[in-house]
């Protein structure tokens, strides 16, 4: 395949979605409603319903959905699912053909995502590593910001299916680049998270309306995405995952590992893990980033 000249279409590509929890079912609909045949696993069906009711066809295993695809997207829950998927023996190299692609959307590690490659290479085929951030609101808004390591020609021959699922798409460098960048994301979330539900507590133990007070911190310095997104979803106590904590809580691990193997030190990060990993010892693991606060909350009404 000239890598150069591979040109993607409803007509020309099959496409092989592996992963259909919170984002991915959003993620792979919409490939689906932009008329590209699809084939489609999850570990289990039920999740992949959806799908399969707008036209999808069940594989039996990753394996099976590779054999019969061009382009292979995974987006699972931790770097031990995404060596399942793409190692065991019908995982999806074991079927992957020859000038096949492979674009995992997990967040990963980024020496994992640099193993995808390598193997894929050996079987003639290619390899991106492409996190996202945005959520389940980018998710099904098809606003997903999304962060790609991998060869250029590839980059780009995959750009339209990025296309319709996220609205920022950068080329960050070579394998392993758009998982480095994710850390980034993440760091940067794992900080205003933590300042977002403080500032929560902080207004109702002065009394005031934290509705209010978002009306005006959101249209000053103080704005981002979690006190626009994520800050409402606390004052209504909804804590319904659009990112679950126990999937932050190893991606931090994951960006802290890699710091260690960098040889800087990040404290920021080590603490908002430190209180992480308690909410997710109180029970509050599979719930949204958000549930942050209520840990937050706890220990100030115990203080």
């Amino acid at each position: 395949m000239n890598k150069e000249k591979f040109a993607i279409s409803p007509e020309t590509t099959r496409i092989a979605w592996i992963g259909t929890g919170v984002m991915g079912v959003s993620m792979c609909g919409h490939v689906l409603e932009a008329g590209y045949k699809v084939r489609v696993y999850n570990r289990t069906r039920d999740k992949a319903e959806p799908l399969i009711r707008k036209g999808a066809v069940w594989a039996d295993s990753p394996r099976e959905a590779a054999e019969s695809s061009d382009v292979i997207f995974t987006i699972v829950g931790f770097p031990s699912d995404v060596r399942q998927v793409y190692f065991n023996d019908d995982g999806v190299l074991a079927g992957l053909a020859s000038g096949g692609i492979c674009v995992d959307m997990t967040t990963t590690s980024p020496s994992l995502a640099k193993e995808i490659s390598r193997e894929a290479a050996k079987k003639n085929g290619f390899a991106l590593d492409a996190p996202v951030s945005g959520g389940d609101v980018g998710a099904r808004s098809a606003r997903l910001s999304i962060m790609a390591g991998g060869d250029e020609g590839i980059y780009n021959a995959v750009l339209p299916l990025f296309r319709l699922m996220g609205d920022n798409i950068v080329l960050q460098g070579p394998p392993g680049a758009g998982q480095h960048t994710k850390m980034c994301n993440q760091i940067v979330i794992a900080g205003s998270m933590i300042g977002v539900c403080e500032s929560l507590v902080y207004a109702v133990k002065a009394g005031l309306d934290p509705s209010r007070v978002l009306e005006s911190i959101t249209g000053g310095a103080a704005n981002c995405w979690a006190l626009e997104n994520l800050a409402p979803r606390i004052l209504k106590n909804d804590y319904e995952p659009g990112f679950m904590i126990d999937h932050f809580v190893k991606d931090m691990g994951i960006a802290l590992e890699e710091c260690l193997r960098m040889g800087i030190s990040l404290p920021g990060l080590s603490l908002v893990e430190r209180i992480y990993k308690e909410a997710s010892a109180r029970g509050h693991g599979l719930e949204g980033t958000q549930a942050l606060y209520r840990v937050l909350q706890d220990a100030e009404k115990d203080s």
